[in-house]
């Protein structure tokens, strides 16, 4: 895969940009009470990442682009065909964000990147875009939720 390098002149050092999303991950697993899924679902995302991530001279930490929904999605569906897509996204977001960014932040600072951005950011948000990416994918295949009297119940 081909990176554009962005050219920076005389740049004194590497700015952190931090993205503070993961409150739509805390809504899920509070909403759904999936403490233990979701944990489970972020540590084997997290496993997969961060094996695959590799540091990438004056671009950051690079990851194939669809290694984090596919690995979020069928770790979802073993975890739970019936909340598939919620663990599919707290997986995939929170897992990508720990696996690829958090435990790669040692090897930024001699990348030469200018920007070195924490769980994405601007108009292509790679974390965001990996959750939205794994329900999708986990959607296909889960098991439908159960509809009674107007309320959406699934079994737990």
């Amino acid at each position: 895969m081909h990176y554009v390098i962005p050219v920076v002149v005389d740049w004194p050092g590497t700015i952190i940009a931090v993205n503070v999303g993961g409150a739509v991950s805390f809504y899920l697993l509070v909403r759904n009470e999936l403490w233990v899924r979701g944990l489970l679902a972020t540590a084997g995302v997290t496993v997969v990442c961060h094996i695959l991530a590799q540091p990438v001279a004056g671009v950051g930490i690079a990851l194939p682009v669809f290694v984090p929904p596919a690995s979020a999605a069928i770790v979802a569906l073993l975890l739970s065909r019936c909340y598939a897509a919620p663990l599919a996204y707290i997986g995939g977001s929170m897992g990508t964000l720990i696996g690829a960014d958090l435990l790669n932040l040692h090897k930024v600072q001699g990348l030469g990147a200018p920007v070195a951005s924490i769980g994405g950011a601007g108009t292509f948000d790679g974390i965001f875009l990996t959750g939205i990416l794994a329900v999708l994918l986990a959607s296909m295949f889960s098991q439908p939720v159960r509809r009674r009297m107007g309320t959406m119940q699934a079994p737990r």
